[in-house]
């Protein structure tokens, strides 16, 4: 899995449902790319300007609850999100999104989302389980490891690529 870098992005509010992270008027695209560009609407519509390849997200608990859509990991990866930090995610958001291949629900503990701000640069360590802050003097937390098979299956690219 080796390390990440980019840019956090942070919505500091809980229960950010699918028909925010995509609304429903944009379900009918099929085209990734042009599905992403609607990405986050529901809360920010200059979002999509905001993100570079490779960025994250920090938001509350329960990030991706409501319907099971899909939509909604593939907008946030095609937009550029590589892994999104949450202390809970609704389980069919996570699943989607580790199954997929499409990006990372990272699990960390709720003091992290006070202790790292919009803008913050960070360095993401999945095999040590650490992120380590590069805007505030290296500043180190902890992340909750994927389990065994989940750790396979995002090293494998998806479910899919797993099942080959």
């Amino acid at each position: 899995m080796t390390m990440m870098y980019g840019t956090v992005h942070k919505y500091n509010r809980s229960n950010i449902d699918t028909d925010v992270i995509i609304p429903g008027p944009y379900l009918k695209i099929h085209d990734h790319e042009e599905l992403a560009t609607h990405a986050m609407e529901g809360i920010d519509s200059d979002f999509t300007k905001k993100i570079s390849d490779g960025d994250f997200l920090l938001v509350g608990h329960n990030f991706g609850c409501g319907s099971s859509r899909e939509h909604a990991p593939i907008a946030l990866s095609k937009s550029g999100i590589k892994a999104i930090l949450s202390p809970s995610f609704a389980r069919i958001f996570y699943r989607n999104a580790i199954d997929g291949g499409y990006l990372l629900p990272i699990e960390i503990d709720e003091n992290v989302l006070e202790k790292i701000d919009d803008k913050d640069k960070l360095e993401i360590d999945l095999d040590n389980n650490t992120i380590k802050n590069k805007t505030k003097d290296n500043e180190i937390h902890k992340i909750k490891p994927f389990s065994k098979i989940i750790s396979e299956i995002v090293k494998a690219g998806g479910l899919f690529n797993y099942n080959k």
